[in-house]
């Protein structure tokens, strides 16, 4: 019987995962399940929970968490990986605010759904992007996304919201951002022999399908496609920014004549200097 390590960030989910931890225990020990659960105490912990299960031989770490403690245990196996160890597999029980790194790989429901689909084993293969740059030099992986721009200013704004989670805490948090984010940066974005310099409102790339709980980035991203989805925002005027946002909740966004979609396997985002 495989043997699970759970660790569950207590703050996600506005303090949600407290709430539903006696009822994921339940679940847990009413699927039979071999595990040992711990609770992490800090920023980056999840990091090394994650290296150290998969070093002490465990076959699935399972984070119930929100994105932030995903990426960090991500990040955790990808290091116990390049030591050698590369037998851990990973799941998420989504109990966070905005949940789409798991939304991304098929992770959707509730805890009883997310229990069964621990307890089936069901797996899929899944690509993993790295980002080089600002905090983080050396890289830092991702299996959801990444955003630069507005979108990236939207998530901090709405990490500030206390009082709701889900898609409404990220709406909220698109109409204060229209307000202290509007004059987009010129940047120069580089992918697939192809050259974009322009002012870009936001430059989204992703391996999952959506952002903010509920903006698809990405409407037909695959985690196990060998690519990259891409899309590009160039400048847009804040009454135009209300209009584009019902487009991203449908994710035909590329229809719109500021939007641009694409693919590739590594890109390139450079300021100009002087935009």
């Amino acid at each position: 019987m495989p043997r699970y390590k759970i660790i569950v960030n207590p703050t996600s989910g506005r303090g949600y995962a407290t709430r539903c931890l006696p009822e994921l225990e339940e679940l847990l020990k009413r699927a039979g399940l071999d595990y040992d659960l711990v609770q992490t105490e800090r920023p980056w912990h999840a990091v090394e929970l994650a290296e150290q299960a998969a070093r002490d031989g465990y076959e699935v770490v399972a984070v119930a968490s929100g994105d932030g403690t995903a990426n960090e245990a991500l990040n955790g196996l990808m290091r116990a990986r390049s030591a050698g160890f590369k037998k851990t597999a990973m799941s998420i029980i989504p109990v966070g605010t905005g949940n789409d790194f798991a939304y991304g790989v098929y992770m959707r429901g509730d805890l009883e759904t997310s229990v069964k689909a621990l307890s089936a084993d069901r797996r899929i293969t899944m690509d993993v992007g790295l980002v080089k740059g600002g905090d983080f030099p050396d890289g830092r992986y991702f299996g959801n996304g990444v955003g630069v721009g507005f979108d990236a200013v939207v998530g901090f704004v709405a990490a500030r919201i206390r009082w709701t989670r889900g898609l409404l805490a990220y709406l909220i948090a698109v109409l204060q951002t229209v307000f202290i984010y509007f004059k987009a940066p010129t940047v120069r974005i580089q992918y697939e022999g192809k050259e974009i310099v322009q002012p870009s409102l936001m430059v989204s790339i992703m391996n999952g399908q959506r952002m903010g709980g509920g903006f698809f980035m990405a409407p037909n991203g695959k985690p196990d496609d060998n690519r990259l989805d891409l899309c590009i925002a160039e400048q847009a005027g804040r009454l135009r920014v209300f209009s584009l946002v019902p487009h991203f909740m449908k994710g035909d966004q590329e229809t719109q004549k500021e939007i641009k979609m694409g693919q590739a396997r590594q890109v390139t985002v450079t300021a100009v200097q002087g935009s």
